[in-house]
Order: structure tokens, then sequence, then C-alpha cells
């Protein structure tokens, strides 16, 4: 009997093992973990910290500054995916391949977003995206001497037409570029030698104005960059393709699955919008790229953010910032136009107030020199209460920055708040800039340690935040002296 009933034991025991396992089984393949969705997921760690890191290159189709505003084909691509994604965007500037390879891979950044043709080399280390346009590989050459004055004829005999031609020729191309590999291919396919000099300091847009200057004869480019660089150089010709058409794509790092299928899902309904269509004609089939390039005020070639820089690189000493954080916030109050004025009676190019601008003996017929330098005083009053109480210069500038905006009682209002909340009342980001969003609840205006009252503290909140994100672009783009 005793056997018989340590048998039965042992096959119950067996039946609930097999259930639990079968269970355990039936609920993964019900609700399976994807690849990269696991605690060190890279799209968690996104939305953690509540922006996306993305390295593209500077030139004048992907990204620049134009009369103060960050613009350009992929950084428009990824504000949109930033909007999506609903987290801040961080832009890296790199212009060298080799180097943005090795942001990705080191971690630095989440997402390459140039134009980077899908090959099975790439492939090995990299994560393609869905393609978010399409090209094809042409050689870029310059046209004759008074080309103008020329027939049709007359010039294509001037021309390379068959590739056939490039056999003996030296064409300079960006280092660890497509465009090496595919002359190198072409090389084999007409069964000649075209020299490939590979170079890593210089983009492909930097090459194409070789060619119009005379310094190289030749290069190579996608189509629709050449096409664009045509209304800047109306000398080059491009007419020549030396590859099929070819995809282009962003990539991630290898693995990083869950983020690859975000940003395609993003990209696929994103494409088939009017916004993505404005954005592509903007960029590349906008007749009016060429008066943008001619401006001082474009970044590529003019080197300027708006014509006060000199007066901001003079009166930031004053104060001890940088010239560009200065102009940031100046672009912030008044798009650097000296004749705006506010409802608020608020006016110039560093929108004072009236009894601010009185104080500092201007008024609304004073030169811009006379306003900014009225506002670098206000700002270094600030300052000067403010240095006691935050001993960071750089944390400080933050507090002065929101102080400008709304007034120093509310912002010693959210230090008292914080102090009292178990937070740090000397740093802005996650601590005070909270107390300031939230002072328009009663939670919080109404609290003991108030003097000031109520506040619609989102504007501050967004104001600060904007002006440092549009300095980072400008550090991106222009030197600093």
């Amino acid at each position: 009997m005793k056997k018989q009933y340590r048998q039965y034991i042992l096959k119950v025991l067996f039946s609930m093992t097999f259930i639990f396992f079968f269970s355990c089984d039936q609920e993964r393949m019900m609700n399976p973990i994807p690849d990269g969705m696991g605690e060190n997921s890279r799209m968690k760690m996104i939305r953690e910290e509540g922006k996306i890191v993305a390295v593209t290159d500077y030139n004048s189709t992907n990204y620049f500054v134009y009369k103060g505003e960050p613009m350009g084909y992929q950084f428009d691509l990824l504000q949109s995916l930033a909007d999506y994604l609903g987290v801040k965007l961080e832009v890296i500037v790199s212009n060298n391949l080799e180097e943005t390879f090795k942001y990705l891979q080191e971690g630095d950044c989440d997402l390459i977003a140039v134009n980077l043709t899908i090959t099975k080399e790439r492939s090995k280390f990299l994560d393609f995206t869905i393609p978010h346009s399409q090209t094809r590989q042409v050689l870029v050459q310059r046209k004759p001497d008074k080309w103008q004055r020329m027939s049709k004829d007359e010039m294509e005999g001037n021309l390379l037409r068959n590739q056939l031609d490039l056999g003996g020729k030296t064409v300079y191309v960006q280092k660890k570029s497509t465009f090496a590999d595919r002359l190198n291919s072409l090389s084999d396919e007409i069964g000649d030698s075209i020299h490939v000099v590979e170079l890593p300091n210089y983009e492909t847009e930097q090459l194409i104005r070789l060619v119009s200057e005379g310094e190289i004869d030749y290069t190579v480019c996608d189509e629709i960059v050449g096409k664009v660089n045509q209304t800047y150089f109306p000398n080059i010709d491009i007419e020549t393709a030396i590859s099929f058409p070819q995809n282009l794509a962003w990539a991630v790092r290898k693995g990083d699955k869950d983020l690859l299928e975000s940003v395609n899902a993003w990209l696929e309904d994103f494409k088939k919008t009017a916004r993505y269509a404005n954005t592509y004609k903007k960029y590349f089939k906008n007749a009016r790229s060429a008066n943008i390039v001619k401006s001082d005020y474009y970044s590529v070639m003019g080197g300027k953010v708006s014509e006060f820089d000199d007066i901001f690189k003079e009166q930031s000493k004053v104060i001890d910032w940088d010239w560009r954080l200065l102009a940031s916030l100046v672009y912030q109050e008044s798009n650097f136009d000296p004749g705006v004025k506010s409802w608020a009676g608020a006016f110039g190019l560093m929108q004072l107030m009236p009894t601010t601008a009185s104080r500092y003996g201007v008024d609304s017929l004073s030169s811009p020199l006379q306003n900014i330098n009225a506002g670098v005083q206000y700002i270094q009053w600030l300052d000067g209460i403010l240095i006691d109480k935050i001993s960071d210069p750089a944390e400080r500038q933050k507090f002065v920055i929101a102080s400008y905006n709304v007034g120093l009682g509310h912002i010693l209002d959210a230090r008292r708040l914080a102090s009292k909340n178990g937070k740090n009342p000397d740093v802005w980001t996650d601590n005070v800039d909270y107390f300031i969003l939230n002072k328009s609840d009663p939670q919080y205006y109404r609290d003991p340690v108030v003097k000031y009252g109520y506040c619609r503290g989102v504007e501050t909140f967004n104001y600060v935040a904007e002006i440092y994100d549009r300095f980072n672009h400008y550090k991106n783009v222009i030197v600093e002296n």
C-alpha cells in the first residue's frame, strides 16, 4: 500500500512539474520579451534620460544655423523623431565618418543621422533603419572656363560623360565613405586605374567647394547633395552618374533592436506625411537656398549668428559669458529684431521693461549697442546678488537667465521651496527648475516660504531650456572667437 502511495505521489509531482513548465513556456510564447528590451534597453535609457543623442554632419543640407536658428534636413527629421518619442534632442557634430562610427560604438550617441549608404560591410557593425531617401552617386567636375558662353555641345566636349574616361584620373573623396568603395569597384569594371585619394579631414561639401575653386578636379557625392550645391557653385557639373540608385538610411548600434523598431515605426509613417514632403522640398528643391548661402548669417559660409555678433562678443566680456550664450538669450527675447515691442511694453533686442531700461539710461530710441549694454548691466546686477548664494559660475548663469525672464523674487522663492523639499537650491536642472515649473500650483505658491506668490513658471522653465538648447547648436557650428 505504501509503495502504491509513493508511486501516486511521484505521479502527482511529475504532473505538477510538467504543468508548471508548460505554463511557463506558454506564457513566454504569449508574452515574448523582444531582443534589446531588457534592463539595459537603449530605448528604456532614452526615455529615462528624456533625450535622444544623435550625431550628424555639419553642412549646407544636413545641419547648420541660419539667422540664429538651427536648421537642416537631418536636423528637422531628428526633431520630428524626438517629438514622436516625447524626448529632447541633443545633437553631436562630426564630419569624420571614422569618428562618427566611434561615437556610436562607444555609446556616446544613440543614432547616426547622416546619408549612410546601406552596405553589407557596414551591416556587420551597424543596424540600418529603413531608408529615409534614395539617391545615386555622381561625379563632381568643374565646367570649363567661360562655360556660360558655350553651346551645349561645346561644353559637353569638355566634360567626362563616359565612366571609361575616369581611367588614370585622380578623384578625392571623404575617408571611409562608400564613394571610395564605388570608385574602386568601377576601376575594376572599366579595367583601368582610378586613383582614389581618401581625405580624413574633408567632408563631401568641402571637396565640392575645392572642385569649384579649381583646387582639385574631381570628387563624388550623392546626387541630392550635388543638386543643392549647384545652387551655391553654378560652375560644377553633376550629370555623370557612377552608380545605380541607392538607399540612404540612419543607423543604430548593432543589437539596439528596440530603438531600431521605434525609429522605423516613426519613419514609416512620417514619410507618408505632408511634413516630410515639405521638409524634403525645403532643402533639396528650394531655389531660395541660393539666397541663404549668400547670407553672412548662414553658418556654413558666413560664420555669423547675427549682425550684432561683434557687440555680443564685446559685451559678454563684462559678465564673463560665452558670447554665443548671450546671443541665444537675445534671440529668445527678440529674434534679433531691435524694433520689436511686446504687449507688456518691453522693447529692443534685450526686451527691457521701461522701469529697468530707465535705470540704465536707455529708452525705445536707444541704439542696439545701448540696449544690449543696458541688458548686460542688468544681468551683471542679477549675478552680483546671486554670487554669494551660488558659487558655481556655470550653474549661476542658469539662475541669472531664469531671473532675467521672470524676476529675481520668484527664483529666490523656488530656491527656498527646493531647500524645504530636500532638493539642492544651488542646482537648476532637476532641482530648482521643478519648483519654478510648479509655482502655479497652490500647493507651492501658498507655502509659507514663498514671498512672491503665484507664477506661471512653465514659461521660465521652457525659456531656460530653449536658450541652452540653442546655445549648444551655436557651439556646434560657430567658433567661439
